[in-house]
């Protein structure tokens, strides 16, 4: 690929994203979690024809007979320009963009067996979310180490109210894109919307990360607030103050307050705590009706983020200094076995304080 290939795209993705000629643009796609199956169909509905990297063999194979993720999206029929395959490194060579999309605890280990692939001038998107556990760093961090040879202005991120299956039955939905360069952000903008996907730019990477990250761990705790049936207002309380202790440990990080009012923000927190396919929802109500966290991971086969982005914000936020009642609370559930119940009545009884912080 040419070295100023993808910088020229970038400039011209100013123009309307009906400019671009898909056949012109080499796209792939790591990951067919749901997630991942629906942005690779929807990059290959658009015209794109999208290299994609299934983990397992088995589901290669049955995306080929049936053109379906019968597993991780059932019911949607894919298109003909997606290509799966389990060869990792055909599928990242010689790309002008690469979306990732893997669970966020093997990120490292995935994008670790691409840095020898991947051409200097690619453009990395992450669309995971969550903090590794050892090193406390959102998906570009992990990134930034795996991948030396990508200049972090080639990194970037997509992050807002999305549902897999929504995006899938083509429902009007709305992202935004971020990187540290306003362009290549851009270039993410007009490659991913399509007019039912559209998506807005950002260069606060730290906020849009942290904001998809952080609702995880709210959206546990918001569903086991449904599970003991404790109501609409319960609810309601709990998303607002998660909202204002993502928000601290945001800006403590060097993110954009202002993020946090947006789609990655509040818009991803609603969606995540109220919507019935949330899977950190189902996992917190399950908690709130009595099950124990070992038994409902064990019944599920796509990934719970918020459940390991739990322990990375109890310990970083005690390591920055951040004060996060709530996810302190959710962590100590999930791995201290602390009663939802006595949970809800500590945070209840704190010391009384004005509402509004000074950041």
């Amino acid at each position: 690929m040419d070295s100023g290939h993808v910088r020229t795209i970038a400039v011209n993705s100013m123009k309307s994203e009906n400019d671009m000629d898909p056949t012109e643009f080499h796209v792939a796609v790591v990951g067919a979690g749901s997630w991942g199956t629906a942005l690779a169909n929807l990059l290959a509905v658009k015209g794109y024809r999208v290299d994609w990297w299934v983990f397992e063999a088995e589901i290669k194979d049955q995306i080929l007979e049936s053109r379906e993720n019968e597993v991780f999206l059932p019911g949607v029929e894919l298109s003909s320009n997606l290509n799966p395959s389990n060869d990792l490194a055909a599928v990242v060579s010689g790309k002008d963009l690469v979306l990732v999309v893997v669970p966020s605890h093997v990120m490292r280990e995935t994008t670790l067996k691409m840095a020898a692939h991947l051409d200097r001038e690619t453009i990395v998107v992450s669309a995971s979310k969550g903090i590794e556990n050892r090193t406390y760093l959102t998906m570009t961090g992990v990134l930034q180490q795996t991948l030396p040879q990508i200049a972090a202005h080639h990194l970037a991120v997509i992050s807002g109210p999305s549902f897999a299956r929504e995006v899938a039955r083509q429902l009007p939905t709305v992202v935004t894109a971020a990187c540290r360069d306003i362009e290549a952000a851009a270039l993410v903008q007009q490659v991913i919307a399509t007019p039912y996907f559209r998506v807005y730019t950002s260069d606060d990477v730290v906020g849009v990360e942290l904001g998809g990250s952080l609702k995880n761990v709210i959206a546990i705790a918001a569903g086991m607030i449904d599970g003991l049936g404790l109501g609409l207002n319960t609810r309601a309380a709990l998303i607002t103050r998660g909202m204002t202790e993502i928000r601290r440990l945001g800006v403590k990080m060097g993110a954009n307050p202002r993020t946090f009012t947006g789609l990655a923000g509040f818009g991803d927190l609603i969606l995540t705590c109220t919507g019935d396919l949330s899977r950190n929802h189902t996992v917190g109500k399950k908690i709130g009706q009595g099950q124990k966290i070992k038994d409902i991971l064990a019944e599920m086969r796509m990934v719970a983020e918020g459940v390991k982005t739990a322990k990375s914000v109890y310990n970083l936020s005690r390591k920055v200094g951040v004060d996060m009642p709530i996810a302190h609370e959710t962590y100590r559930i999930l791995y201290e076995d602390l009663p939802p119940k006595e949970a809800v009545y500590r945070l209840m009884t704190r010391d009384l304080k004005p509402e509004l912080d000074e950041i």
